[in-house]
């Protein structure tokens, strides 16, 4: 602690003259330095500094006072300041500027500006920045911290203190010391005193009664608050944690690195808009190496493929989600040739994986051009892709018919967040340098090298390989250099923000053979960059990255080559590079831009030393204070330890020799080289003083040592009081700034995750206030974001700060801050009911905090400490440089720096995996201490005290202290420790029998015990005192009570042969009592808690067990609470567990009921014949009847036995129940079949009921909702679909209850009137059928389909009907559910989530209590919702008609109903040994059969009341009125709806499926109706099969793939256990339709009608009912429900009926009282499909439904049909009339003018063998043509579903034809017709007959709109409108990728069903019968080369027929003109002569 004051400036002071200022606090007054001649402003800018042992009262005065220096005179005082610290004290830190006082009090004009600033060392006040701490101005001798010790009482301990004469400033004397410094005194005063307070503080353990008192008792110190006090966790490590010791991880295994199944589906549906004209696109898909396309589309730009592509890996994670995912579209690729690449889209795998549900479904992947990036898009591809590792089950959204209005831009596949118009950016890496690589080739070539030339060589050639978005790019190499310097930069170009997470960068070593990965680095996109509105671009560096990989020394064949690659933990550091990451977004309309993406490398200029920070000394100091558990494997040469960190102090394969550059970085020259440095530490002398300047010789490794024998599988090193050190000093960048601000959030995480573990402890266990303790956790949330703000925000300008590190910083203290709120906010809320949902947003928090505590740029590199024997690493543990980094400010310190940390050393890489991985190779007690060398005098501060420091022996004088080679503890303390180990539960099976032989083996320091072995059980109650005598522990007393060692326990598999197998292990830490403390209350004795076992990274069980830790003091054991001697004759010596410890009994009975056991595995090859189940629990337990012959009937005869045990009051300690089936052989022979332990009893308990309640009719309940049978029905969970709803008993109602389900015929609206509670009179209306219109008539608008004329014909209706309806109301209210969870995501944002916000009045839950989570309630407004869709009427509604609809449940029956175990339970039997997780080895494979039966438990004596009841068989005990179990006949009838995303199973990747149904011994295959190359097919078959339960009860629906030759495959298989079913109180037999109706396609299915089920049921439940009065009305116990009365029968007669009264009260049976639960509706179910082959990862989805009809009942009628709709045969005939302002193509020969030949093509999608073309209109100059041309299309169409169905060979060697559906669209294209070459495509329409514009009227109104603004025209169907006429737009693509019209179609469409066409035929063309007339063509459209004279004629009388005129009339004007000079002479001849 220290308070600083920093003087700045006098002012205002009057006259001239010398001054000087003195500032006292707590009187030790500081002078300044003299200011001669100032005049009114004095500058001292001085700094003075008061160390402080206690904390700053708030009353204490800081006094400076201003004085006129004299040398002569005393000095003259001017004016005093003073001031009360109470502000400083609470802030921290005050800048003061204040006027002077003179002695009269009176303040003067000078005033004073002083900065005060004050720190604690707990950092509960103000915060030290790095400068204040060594480097004080103006103290350059550094003695200015030692002033201190005369304000100290002066502690001294360690070595004594060795006085240095000292030199004294203003006379105060100074005093060093050696060893520690002052801090350390203060620290150790802080650490007492809350030493003391500790004593009041027990462990928290697990019992929560006193809660509040221990709050109170707590309250001493600090004033906690009850929300503040912290439960015992489970793992008890944590319970009381203190200073000195860091918590040890659980978990030993790497996760990463093992590889694991993952499956990647891809639907490929459509593409649109491809750029390119009448293209035959193929899609890519195109995943790291593996290629697939799909089949080739011809003239086309929007394809319609509908393909589904299967890749299955096995790899580890990492290498998966860094796989490129590529889709690209090819054109024209064939066979010859590859195509032309039109565009891509590129993401990575992981960026699929975390997605919601790990997929994409039904989105538009935008495509791009690589090779040039200014050419925007090129198209789109519709897409489906999913990602399922093993155990990951997809949700597929519901296929439904899905209409094709796809919004493009509003489904583009992009994560949530990624803007929709994403630009060209680049990604520049650039590499610098690299430092400390490896040798990577052998020495052996080197030194050979040397003897001829002379010169050594460093042997690596080194390069740098940097790999994104599928692309990569290397530098150039450096030759032979453990140093290279690059300077180039890689440039990668890719749409930002990117879909690719991460860049792998990674040095390899270039060699001829093939080049190696020396190490690998990732960097993530997402974290060096940040997307928010105040975000930033990736951006990274200069900064140094650190590369671990494998061990360093160079071996041919690495077997360790993965680690380098990146995969796994690195074992050893490798090297750092220099590297930085810039983004810069490209303006791709500038010209300059380089349009390729090609990968470049530039070179780019040199970066200073500087710019990565200042180089800093550090010092990293270790202790071993224990090394046990050595694995007896390694053999006993002597072992050492060795720590590193990076190269420095790695002794073997360290170090390449530095440059002198780097020498210089040393100091100066100061430090050794490192090869000296290895030889010195080689020959191991003992410790040198290297230079003057006091520079030390690390010393790194341990001197060897031989262990010890432990017990037989373990050594440990006899470290007793001679504990060895190590200490390295090395130089790295500072950037400690870096790892201070994460370790500040990894602390506030650490925090919060122990606070929500604890917080899911007290819910589990179901103890008192969660509520409290989450309020707390998030109170120390909040505070701890705010402390983060103001720590952070002292960040100075060091050197090196990179933009990262400045944004980071910004963002990381929004981010805090805003946390810091919403957790206040959050606090406020938490309520008891919403402690689950809070508790849900808090762990968000968690996940947040741990991303940004993740800092993307390294700066010291992790340590390494290696167990080293016969000079050979054997194993390791790493530890993160930023664990141990020491700080001045606690938050900031690492978690482990300066504490005892147990470490558990494993072996490195895959070595490490699996069974090898878990053993542990050494576990060790370790003191670390990381920081700046010059902070360093309070290193060994953390140790436990009561040491002393060895040091080496010294060669030179030499002031610096040196650390210590070994510490000598002269404290003892003797030790008895007790290990109770009581029980075990839930072990991992280790042998074949699926049972275990375990044991515990216990270790405390250097001492193990065993427990005894128990054969045979999971779930071993040992009840066993291990008494460790005379335990040695090092260190002072005190410390040791708060912080004694932690406890390893192993638990083992005994095996007859070989050696024991490891089952798992879990820490302890003990209670420890000192000899002077009272063995008693509160403390002692302790309480038994619960550990957990881990196995790996698996949980493999819990231990139930108590430590204490006692003192011998002088008196001997004589003083230790007595042990009471071994009381079980029969165990001999074994020690009990003591009476004060082990748990308090009492008598309970457990009744049993044995129903049967089904699917008996053979045991041995030997069928079971006669079995019997085994039911033990605490040593007592029951035999069941035996089955005399299993095959003839698995059931038992006696059903109900039941036994009596002492089981402890504390229902968490109960034990577990085991089940065991054993086969009775000949001679008394028994085998194991296989046992099942049920953990947890806690849900068979039985309650009485509550008399003081007004509900104690409600029977009594078990514990999870189950109603206990005594009377008949039974109450299980109200469970609704899609919801969990908690089990609610109903309370008996004071009145009558009405719920009113009448359709009033003349009004036509159906009010559902729900009295939600009985005693509230609070009548809800729902009017449905209204809300149902509004929704329909903004459907409509939606769709813009104004003119929809819809009247159905009730015929018309069928099955399917009913299903697709049902669907599209299961798709809204999914819509309804995903806006809903967004709108309450919102809702939650902005911070008003008012509680139980989401229920919406119209959506009253009716089904019990308020939903307990928001889905719950979501989901029972769904459930609402969907019941009043359904609605109750069957007459038609005005505008649509109202289809009967039945449920669709997106999963398996029984995951909605708990899997039917309303009473009876199924218990899985599993036998032979567990497999691991990597083993694939799943449970299932274990199971050998299941026993069905229940149990109930009850404190004895029970109550008189329950037995005395009507009707009460003492016999059965609590389960009453069970039915009996004798063998009964039942038909089943099976219907298979259809298959969903089947895993395509052939080479086409497809599959042909056919269902095969297996029930018993008989089995119906369907061969020969499957379905040719469908992944989807629609099946639409019912299934009657009889079968006998109980031997015939599991069901198989399995789907094969038809195979032509072979065997068919096993595509996947679902299993339905049909018994417990058949026995439900759901009624799972039949579904209850919505309505009743007699006859058409919603007739009733059941044999029972709905009276004769309600009466059946009333009368087993004992009910009072049905009594069915006037009005509509019937009542049922104290219910009253309304209804209608009358029904039509099929001649539309009305008749009275009782029946919709009846069905409503089934309807709502669940609200019944005490026998009520939700009867299950009409319904289909949604399963998936598993294949054995591929354990845990669906192969598709199957939907489907059972019935069952027991054979004594009247026999059910026919099945309902549900054989797929047939399409419907239609002829669409298109008559093409005109076309006008057609784009003109040619020139003309001759004229050179422009002209079209036009002619128009037409055909349907999916039939473009079918097309058909008009006739030529040639020679068209005004781009009009005339055709009159019919084309007629045949096809068969699907009116539900809106599809096209067509059959057609794949190729010409497919054995049948496949069916295809596709959208039915026309697409009419105009081209102009070329004799020579190619015809011209000009334009093209494609119109979806569903939806297309209106054509226009004329030619003029037709225009371009007509395609653009689809979504905004209103649009026809033609299957509604039969005939249309009108002009369409033709549109093509320019170069610039714009939209142009090209022409306008006149034509006609009429759509004929086959029979109209059929009566009125037409011919194709212009053909015969019904042709059309001739087109009026001009006389031009001809071919002049087929009729040259007409040509001519042409040519003549159209071109240049009035040039001909004019020449002729010009000819015979020249012609008179001639004749007239030619005859003029004569004439005039004549004329003159007159002749």
């Amino acid at each position: 602690m220290a308070l600083l004051v920093h003087l700045k400036t006098v002012r205002d002071l009057r006259g001239k003259g010398d001054r000087i200022a003195k500032v006292t606090f707590r009187g030790l007054s500081f002078y300044t330095r003299v200011l001669e001649n100032c005049e009114d402003e004095a500058r001292f800018d001085e700094m003075f500094r008061w160390p402080i042992a206690s904390r700053v009262d708030e009353n204490e005065i800081l006094e400076l006072q201003v004085f006129n220096y004299s040398k002569i005179f005393t000095n003259r005082v001017i004016g005093t300041f003073r001031m009360v610290l109470q502000k400083v004290a609470e802030e921290g830190q005050l800048e003061v500027t204040d006027t002077l006082i003179d002695d009269n009090n009176t303040a003067m004009r000078t005033s004073v500006t002083v900065d005060i600033k004050y720190t604690t060392m707990d950092g509960t006040v103000g915060v030290w920045s790095d400068g204040e701490f060594l480097d004080v101005p103006g103290d350059p001798e550094g003695t200015f911290q030692f002033e201190t010790d005369s304000l100290l009482s002066g502690h001294s301990h360690g070595s004594g203190s060795g006085v240095s004469p000292g030199r004294s400033i203003h006379g105060i004397p100074t005093f060093r010391k050696a060893g520690k410094g002052v801090f350390s005194a203060m620290k150790l005063h802080k650490t007492k005193s809350s030493r003391d307070d500790h004593k009041k503080d027990e462990p928290a353990t697990l019992d929560m009664e006193d809660l509040d008192r221990k709050a109170l008792r707590l309250g001493g110190f600090g004033g906690l608050d009850p929300d503040c006090i912290s439960l015992a966790s489970v793992t008890a490590v944590t319970t009381n944690v203190s200073n000195k010791r860091s918590k040890p991880d659980i978990k030993m295994e790497p996760s990463s690195g093992r590889p694991v199944d993952y499956q990647i589906s891809i639907t490929v549906v459509e593409a649109r808009q491809l750029v390119g004209l009448n293209m035959d696109p193929v899609v890519c898909v195109e995943i790291g190496e593996d290629k697939k396309y799909t089949s080739m589309k011809e003239s086309t730009n929007c394809p319609y493929y509908n393909e589904y592509f299967v890749f299955d890996f096995h790899v580890p994670p990492d290498v998966m989600f860094d796989k490129i995912l590529k889709l690209s579209v090819i054109h024209s690729k064939n066979l010859l040739r590859s195509g032309t690449l039109v565009g891509t889209f590129k993401l990575d795998v992981g960026t699929v994986y975390s997605q919601p549900e790990h997929q994409f479904y039904h989105k538009w992947a935008m495509l791009s051009d690589p090779d040039d990036i200014t050419a925007g898009c090129k198209g789109y591809i519709k897409c489906d892709i999913a990602v399922v590792g093993k155990g990951d089950n997809i949700k597929t959204p519901h296929k439904a018919n899905e209409t094709d209005e796809d919004d493009i831009e509003g489904n583009l596949l992009l994560p949530e967040g990624v803007p929709l118009e994403r630009q060209w950016a680049r990604f520049y890496v650039k590499i610098y340098r690299a430092e400390g690589l490896p040798k990577m080739n052998t020495s052996i070539m080197a030194n050979v090298k040397k003897a001829f030339i002379g010169e050594n060589r460093d042997l690596v050639d080194p390069y740098v390989q940097v790999v994104f978005a599928g692309q990569r790019g290397k530098t150039s190499v450096q030759k032979s250099s453990y140093e290279p310097v690059w300077n180039e930069q890689v440039v990668f170009t890719e749409m930002f923000p990117p879909l690719c997470k991460r860049i792998k960068v990674q040095i390899r070593d270039s060699d001829k053979v093939n080049d190696v990965a020396i190490g690998t680095h990732f960097i993530d996109l997402q974290k060096i960059a940040n997307d928010g509105d105040k975000g930033f671009l990736p951006t990274m560096g200069p900064a140094w990255v650190n590369m671990y990989g494998s061990t360093r020394h160079y071996t041919l064949i690495d077997e360790h080559q993965d680690l380098n690659e990146g995969l796994g933990e690195g074992v050893s550091f490798r090297a750092r590079l220099l590297i930085s990451v810039a983004v810069e977004i490209l303006d791709t309309t500038s010209t300059e831009i380089v349009s390729s993406t090609e990968v470049q490398v530039e070179p780019v200029s040199n970066i200073s030393e500087s710019a990565t920070g200042k180089i800093e000394e550090f010092f990293l100091f270790g202790s071993f204070l224990e090394a046990t558990m050595i694995d007896r494997k390694i053999g006993d040469k002597p072992i050492s330890f060795e720590v590193t960190i990076g190269n420095y102090g790695n002794q073997i394969d360290g170090v390449s020799k530095p440059t002198a550059a780097k020498k210089k970085k040393k100091k100066e020259g100061g430090g050794e080289s490192d090869e000296e440095e290895s030889e010195l530490i080689q020959q191991n002398s003992s410790e040198d003083e290297a230079d003057d300047d006091g520079d030390l010789v690390s010393v790194s490794s341990t001197p060897p040592m031989k262990p010890v024998i432990t017990d037989r599988n373990y050594f440990h090193l006899p470290y007793f009081e001679k504990k060895p050190c190590i200490y390295i000093k090395s130089w790295w960048q500072d950037l400690r700034r870096r790892l201070y601000n994460s370790n500040i959030m990894d602390k506030i995480a650490d925090k919060l995750e122990e606070g929500l573990n604890d917080v899911q402890e007290v819910i589990k266990t179901e103890k008192a206030y969660p509520e409290r303790r989450l309020r707390g956790v998030l109170e120390e949330l909040s505070t701890g974001c705010n402390r983060f703000v103001t720590l952070a925000n002292k960040d100075q300008n060091q050197a090196g700060r990179t933009k990262l590190d400045k944004e980071r910083l910004k963002s990381c203290m929004r981010e805090m801050e805003s946390m810091g709120q919403q957790a206040k906010l959050i606090r406020s809320q938490v309520k008891r009911n919403t402690v689950r949902d809070k508790l849900k947003m808090v762990q968000n928090f968690l996940h947040r905090l741990r991303f940004l505590a993740d800092e993307p740029q390294h700066s010291i590199p992790d340590a390494f400490v290696w167990m080293m024997s016969n000079n050979k690493r054997i194993a390791y543990a790493r530890i993160p440089s930023k664990d141990i980094l020491y700080s001045i400010v606690d938050e900031e310190t690492g978690k482990d720096c300066g504490k005892v940390k147990a470490v558990f050393l494993r072996l490195p890489g895959k070595k490490g995996f699996g069974p090898a991985g878990w053993t542990v190779q050494a576990k060790m007690e370790i003191y670390l201490w990381l920081g700046l060398n010059k902070q360093r005098k309070d290193f060994l501060s953390g140790l436990p005290n009561g040491f002393e420091e060895n040091k080496a022996p010294r060669t030179s004088p030499c002031l610096q202290s040196v650390p210590p080679v070994s510490l000598v503890y002269n404290m003892k303390q003797v030790f008895q420790l007790r290990a109770h180990m009581y029980q075990a539960r839930s072990l991992f099976a280790a042998d074949s029998s699926g049972l275990s032989d375990p044991f515990a083996r216990v270790f405390f320091s250097t001492h193990s015990q065993v427990t005894e072995v128990l054969s045979e059980t999971l779930c071993p109650t040992w009840d066993q005192l291990l008494v460790f005598e005379d335990v040695e522990l090092f260190g002072e007393a005190g410390e040791l009570r708060d912080d004694p060692p932690i406890i390893v326990v192993e638990v083992y598999d005994q095996d007859t042969v070989g050696k024991a197998e490891f089952i798992g292990r879990t820490f302890a830490k003990p209670i420890t009592k000192m000899c002077d403390e009272h063995y008693g209350p509160p403390r002692f004795p302790p309480q038994l808690e619960y550990y957990q076992i881990y196995r790996g990274n698996s949980t493999a069980g819990d231990l139930l067990a108590a430590f204490e830790l006692l003192q011998i003091g002088q008196g001997g054991r004589a003083e230790l609470p007595p042990i009471d001697g071994p009381t079980d004759s029969e165990r001999g010596p074994i020690l009990p567990v003591p009476m004060g410890i082990r748990p308090i009994l009492s008598r309970y009975r457990i009744e049993v009921l044995f129903w049967g056991l089904r699917d008996l595995k053979r045991v041995n090859l030997a069928l079971v014949d006669r079995p019997r189940v085994d039911i033990e629990c605490a040593g007592r337990g029951v035999q069941s009847a035996l089955i005399q012959n299993y095959k003839k009937n698995p059931n038992f005869s006696t059903l109900v036995k039941w036994f009596e045990v002492d089981l402890p009051e504390n229902e968490l300690l109960h034990p577990p129940l085991n089940v065991r089936v054993v086969d009775c052989r000949a001679f008394g022979r028994y085998t194991l079949v296989g046992s099942h332990a049920v953990t947890s009893l806690r849900r068979f308990i039985y309650s009485p009921p509550d008399k003081t309640h007004n509900n104690w009719a409600s029977a009594a309940r078990l514990m999870n909702g189950y109603m206990v049978l005594t009377n008949g029905g039974s109450q299980s969970r109200p469970c609704s679909p899609y919801s969990r709803t908690p089990p609610r008993t109903l309370s008996r109602p004071a009145g009558d209850v009405t719920v009113n389900m009448d359709a009033d015929p003349s009004v036509r609206k159906m009010d559902t009137v729900v009295k939600l509670d009985a005693t509230s009179d609070a009548v809800v209306k729902v009017d449905v059928n209204e809300e149902k219109e509004e929704k329909k008539k903004k459907k409509k608008k939606k769709k813009g389909e104004v003119e929809e004329d819809d009247e159905t014909d009730e015929s018309m209706l069928d099955w399917w009907s009913k299903y697709f309806a049902s669907i599209e109301t299961l798709m809204e209210i999914l819509r309804a559910q995903e806006a809903a969870l967004a709108e309450a995501e919102e809702r939650e944002d902005q911070e008003i989530a008012a509680e139980g916000a989401d229920i919406k009045p119209d959506d009253l839950p009716v089904k019990g209590s308020k939903g307990k989570e928001k889905s719950r309630d979501k989901n029972r407004n769904k459930e609402k919702k969907k019941s009043h869709h359904a609605g109750e009427e069957t007459e038609k509604h005005s505008s649509k008609p109202k289809v009967d609809e039945l449920l669709v449940y997106n999963k398996e029956l029984e995951a909605e109903y708990d899997n039917f175990e309303d009473w009876l339970h199924t218990f899985n039997l599993y036998r032979g040994k567990a497999g691991d997780d990597d083993e694939a080895a799943l449970d299932d494979d274990r199971i050998v059969g299941r026993f069905k039966g229940s149990m109930c438990m009850y404190k004895l004596p029970l109550s008189e009341e329950i037995t005395r009841e009507v009707g009460f068989d003492p016999n059965m005990g609590m389960f009453q009125s069970i039915p009996h179990n004798d063998p009964i006949n039942v038909l089943v009838r099976v219907f298979v709806v259809r298959a969903t995303d089947l895993h395509p199973a052939d080479v086409n990747g497809k599959v042909d499926p056919y269902v095969v149904i297996k029930l018993g011994k008989s089995e119906l295959k369907d061969k020969e109706n499957y379905i040719s190359k469908q992944l989807n097919p629609v099946f639409g078959k019912a299934f009657d099969m009889e079968a006998t339960f109980p031997m015939e009860s599991m069901l198989t629906v399995s789907v094969y793939d038809w195979d032509l030759v072979g065997t068919d495959d096993l595509i996947g298989e679902t299993k339905i256990d049909l018994e417990n079913r058949f026995y439900s109180k759901h009624r799972a037999t039949c579904g209850i339709a919505n309505n009743y109706s007699v006859h058409g396609y919603n007739v009733w299915r059941d044999p029972m009608k709905p009276s004769q089920i309600l009466a059946k049921l009333c009368k087993e439940g004992k009910l009072d009912g049905p009594h069915y009065g006037p009005g509509g009305r019937v009542k049922v116990a104290n219910r009253v429900f309304m209804g209608a009365t009358e029904i039509e029968d099929e001649n539309g007669l009305k008749k009275q009926t009782d029946e919709h009264l009846a069905l409503t009260v089934l309807k709502h049976w669940e609200e019944i009282p005490r026998v009520g639960c939700k009867l299950i509706p009409e319904h289909v179910e949604t399963r998936p499909l598993l294949n054995p082959d591929h354990p845990g990862i669906e192969q598709g989805r199957i939907e489907m439904w059972v019935d069952m009809f027991p054979m004594d009942m009247p026999a059910p009628g026919p099945a309902i049909d549900i054989s797929p709709r047939k399409p419907k045969k239609y002829e669409l005939r298109v008559i093409i009339w005109n076309t006008d302002e057609v784009i003109l193509e040619d020139d003309d020969y001759f004229t050179g003018e422009k002209s079209s030949d036009i002619f128009v093509r037409g055909w349907l999608k999916g039939q473009q063998e079918d097309k058909q073309d008009t006739d030529v209109h040639y020679h068209s100059l005004t781009g009009e043509g005339n055709f009159n041309w019919r084309f007629v299309y045949p096809f068969d169409y699907l009116m539900a579903e809106e599809k096209i169905v067509i059959s057609k060979k794949e190729s010409m060697f497919s054995w049948d034809e496949t069916e295809y559906k596709i959208p039915a669209r026309l697409t009419l294209q105009v081209w102009d017709a070329d004799h020579f070459s190619a015809d011209d495509f000009l334009g093209a329409i494609e119109l979806d007959l569903n939806r297309f514009p209106r054509g226009a009227k004329t030619a003029k109104q037709c225009s371009i709109n007509m395609v653009q603004n689809q979504a905004e025209l209103p649009c026809i169907s033609i299957f509604k409108q039969k005939r249309v006429k009108g002009w369409w737009p033709f549109v093509a693509r320019d170069e610039n990728d714009e939209m142009e019209l090209t022409g306008k179609v006149e034509a006609e469409l009429h759509l004929m069903s086959a029979e109209e066409a059929e009566k009125s035929p037409v011919g194709l063309g212009r053909n015969e019968p019904d042709p059309l007339e001739k087109p009026n063509r001009p006389d031009t459209t001809f071919l002049w080369f087929l009729s040259p004279l007409k040509a001519i004629r042409y040519l003549v009388c159209n071109r240049y027929k009035w040039l001909i005129i004019k020449m002729i009339v010009a000819l015979l004007l020249l012609m008179m003109l001639g004749l007239f000079l030619y005859s003029m002479p004569g004439y005039l001849v004549k004329k003159l002569l007159g002749a």
